[in-house]
């Protein structure tokens, strides 16, 4: 099995990049194979252009995009980690999403019916964080928000089945070992739940 790990974080000692590293070590010792997609370390450029919106005059994906589909396109397994800021995903994931996953690789058209997702079979698994502690995340219904808005919708379009989600809340500059240590421990518990050895 091929995990895509599509982490999205300016800073390369940050606490995203330690967990979606602790992932790929993960599933890798399960036997899996991972590729790391640091986006900020890859320079990948999030704005989508102009050419590559779908209209009567055609539309192609740009050749980055082109290239980065070639590296993902046999994942079966799509894990995005990444920080919330205000509440929602970092513009470069975003920007990713859009300019990867649209339409020729995340799905196609059909006609009056809508868009006919690609990616069934494959898998969604996430892993976000924020300074903002858990229980505050869960009473103001921005978790719920982002599942439902991102992860579901997102899912939903390509084909996707969302095994998981995993949210560190109080995550911060200057986290103490013991918790980044035990963040990764829940990393590892979310690959063997959702990966069970057959």
């Amino acid at each position: 099995m091929k995990h895509a790990v599509i982490v999205a974080h300016p800073n390369p000692e940050s606490f995203n990049l330690a967990m979606a590293q602790t992932y790929c070590r993960a599933v890798e010792a399960e036997g899996h194979t991972a590729v790391l997609r640091d986006l900020y370390r890859m320079d990948f450029d999030p704005r989508l252009q102009l050419g590559e919106l779908p209209r009567p005059g055609g539309f192609e994906a740009a050749e980055d995009v082109k290239r980065e589909r070639a590296v993902i396109a046999d994942a079966d397994v799509f894990a995005l980690v990444y920080p919330l800021w205000f509440n929602a995903p970092p513009a470069m994931l975003k920007g990713y999403v859009e300019r990867v996953f649209s339409m020729g690789f995340g799905y196609s058209p059909s006609g009056l019916e809508g868009n006919q997702p690609l990616l069934e079979g494959r898998r969604l698994i996430s892993f976000s964080s924020s300074g903002a502690p858990n229980a505050w995340m869960n009473a103001e219904g921005a978790l719920a928000a982002l599942r439902n808005i991102f992860d579901d919708h997102f899912a939903g379009v390509c084909g996707l089945r969302v095994v998981d989600h995993v949210h560190f809340g109080g995550s911060h500059p200057g986290i103490v070992a013991d918790r980044v240590e035990a963040c990764r421990a829940e990393v590892r518990a979310a690959v063997t739940r959702a990966f069970p050895r057959a």
